[in-house]
């Protein structure tokens, strides 16, 4: 599909008198595509049954008057006011078993079936009426899917649908309570219909039963977004182009992103590097990692509909982007694949929760410095469209594994642990020396990249072992870190086993006894770049064959490895034993990448330089992520400043 650039836009927020000379002004900004529609079901149902498309049918041909093309939404995300009246046993419960207040958004259960037929019915008559629309370029379904809590539902529909879901995955309730042990405290079930959600209760729930309804929870959002795209297909054939915006906290959210995506033709992101409260933006790297995950969704390029550029927040405020630094992450996402971009919003709201969510224009209406950055973005990046649609190819793979995940989210085992701040630890890393990274789901397959880091991986199955193994012996270098492979997929400590379970060869190393460090708790290792600092977790690590490059240095525990490789094959396997400094994974990343002779680019703190291919030229995106001036490969970057050069 062909590059767009264009601005998020709600007519309906404003007197319809203002709707041309805004029109106008979106010429000028130049703007070739806006998103709308998206939280607007009451204006195309007042009424139960009363579909009325007259209002965006005008505001298409407005539009279409000025060449510019549009994403429509689909309004699912907020439901009216009729609809929750009627049937209020549609708004989600939560732990408490309290039911969602009308008046926020995604407030629905994926699984009530009254809320699923009027879904239906909406969509529906939205596809039938702009099914001959040719100005409609895309469609977006709902809105940033389980965000801001809305991933998990505890409902009386959601009880009985998990309820179903394990006797379609078990059959047999004996089988379900080997898989769980629920013979610990008395557990055992006579019946499916005696298992319970797990709300609130004394301690904990049991792990698996945890673990399998997270993967109910994922499997019941990612069938109502499929039973959107499947609406959209049959009205509109197999030529919609269809996606969703993805939220940011993709890690911490309880369904599979990869999975949800499979159906839809490309991913789409909503990049925000700052939102409300924060004193500052989360990092460069932070941002990048981001964009490689949604990059990594579908193996290919993505659109982001919702790009800051303004500040945001709906009650507290957050950090105001500097001049050109909101311009300069459009370059970065731009860089890691992003082929078209939509910045949020047209112009402030001057009502409703999101009015401190500000947009290119603000409450003054007038074009200031955000609007200016804009438009020279946009005349820039627009002359770059094919390199933008050009495949990136990356040679370092990150892999996660959502049930692994949510493993860590169930038993974080330290209370410094989290496991997006471990992953992006050791990305920043590799992120420093401006490598090529693809995020993917660690089922894809990774055969022909050079370097795979799979952080905290504790669920590895038969599978994924076979993987690691012939990946290496064929000269890969695999990176792990602590407490990998110490679980099956039921969620279960392997029994028997030594740690780490099932790839004692390929690490050449067992884990005899761990420790976990709590906040504010610290060991130390020295090794062959220094001495580290080692938080969250340690493994007391005997070599069985490694090279052991780190060793702790405490008096009790001065014999055990921290840090190792091993040789297997033509490759090697790195195993970082805790959460180790920056300074050392740097230094180990640079090691892995000068050994595989990876494309790397060195640069001053907080220089991107990212580069691209079209056909049989190079070329490199720079972005100054300071306040400060640098030179770097001979241009003098002002503060926040961004290029697209060509290399000779």
């Amino acid at each position: 599909m062909k590059s767009f650039f264009g601005v998020d836009y709600y007519p309906e927020h404003w007197p319809i008198e203002m709707m041309d000379s805004d029109m106008d002004r979106l010429v000028d900004l130049g703007v070739e595509v806006v998103r709308i529609g998206e939280f607007a079901w009451h204006i195309m149902e007042k009424r139960e049954g009363e579909y009325d498309f007259s209002f965006f049918d005008m505001v298409i041909e407005k539009l279409k008057k000025r060449g510019i093309k549009v994403i429509f939404g689909t309004p699912t995300a907020t439901p009216p006011a009729w609809l929750i009246n009627k049937y209020p046993e549609i708004l989600q419960r939560d732990e408490n078993l309290m039911p969602r207040s009308f008046g926020g958004r995604r407030m629905y259960c994926y699984n009530n079936e009254v809320y699923r037929e009027y879904t239906r019915k909406i969509v529906t008559k939205l596809a039938e009426h702009y099914k001959n629309e040719d100005s409609i370029i895309a469609w977006q379904i709902d809105n940033e899917f389980g965000h801001e809590g809305s991933d998990i539902c505890f409902c009386d529909t959601c009880k009985e649908g998990f309820r179903k879901f394990l006797k379609d995955k078990y059959e047999e309730i004996e089988n379900l309570n080997k898989t769980w042990g629920t013979v610990f405290w008395s557990q055992t079930y006579n019946s499916f219909d005696e298992i319970p959600l797990p709300l609130k209760t004394i301690t904990h729930h049991n792990p698996s039963m945890q673990l399998d309804y997270r993967r109910f929870m994922s499997k019941s959002i990612n069938e109502y977004a499929k039973l959107q795209v499947d609406i959209l297909r049959e009205v509109l054939g197999n030529n919609a182009v269809i996606t969703t915006n993805i939220a940011g906290g993709y890690f911490d959210k309880n369904f599979d992103h990869k999975e949800m995506v499979k159906h839809m033709d490309f991913a789409s992101y909503d990049n925000y590097p700052v939102w409300g409260g924060l004193k500052e933006p989360i990092t460069p790297a932070n941002i990048a990692m981001d964009l490689d995950f949604i990059r990594g969704l579908k193996r290919k390029n993505f659109w982001i509909v919702e790009e800051l550029m303004g500040a945001q927040g709906h009650t507290i405020i957050g950090y105001l982007p500097r001049p050109n630094q909101a311009k300069m992450w459009a370059y970065q996402a731009v860089a890691h694949g992003a082929q078209s971009i939509l910045f949020f919003r047209y112009r402030t709201a001057t009502f409703g929760t999101e009015e401190f969510c500000l947009g290119i224009i603000d409450q003054d209406n007038r074009e200031g410095r955000k609007y200016k950055e804009v438009k020279e973005f946009f005349s820039d990046v627009k002359k770059y469209k094919d390199l933008l649609q050009s495949p990136i190819k990356s040679e370092i793979a990150f892999l996660y594994d959502y049930d692994n995940i949510w493993a860590w989210k169930i038993q974080p085992q330290s209370t410094a642990f989290n496991f997006k701040e471990e992953m992006l630890k050791i990305y920043t890393a590799f992120y420093k020396y401006n490598t090529h990274i693809d995020v993917i789901d660690a089922k894809d397959d990774f055969s022909e990249y050079k370097v795979v880091v799979l952080p905290v991986m504790m669920i590895v199955d038969e599978n994924l072992k076979n993987k690691l193994e012939e990946f290496t012996k064929k000269g890969g270098i695999v990176v792990l870190t602590y407490r990998t492979s110490i679980k099956d997929r039921n969620n279960n400590l392997y029994l028997g086993k030594t740690m780490p379970c099932n790839l004692n060869q390929l690490t050449g190393i067992e884990v005899e006894e761990i420790e976990s460090l709590q906040e504010g708790q610290f060991a130390y290792a020295d090794g062959k770049y220094g001495r580290t600092k080692c938080c969250v977790m340690r493994e007391m690590i005997n070599s069985k064959g490694a090279e052991v490059i780190y060793t702790y240095e405490d008096k009790f525990y001065k014999n055990k490895a921290c840090i190792t490789v091993n040789k297997f094959g033509e490759g090697k396997v790195y195993y970082i034993g805790s959460s180790v400094d920056s300074d050392v994974l740097s230094s180990l990343a640079k090691e892995i990448i000068m050994e595989k002779s990876i494309e790397h680019f060195e640069t001053p703190f907080g220089v991107e330089v990212y580069s691209r291919y079209y056909g049989d030229k190079k070329y490199l995106f720079i972005m100054n992520h300071t306040e400060e001036e640098h030179d770097v490969l001979g241009i003098k970057l002002m503060p926040y400043d961004s290029r697209i050069i060509e290399v000779k």
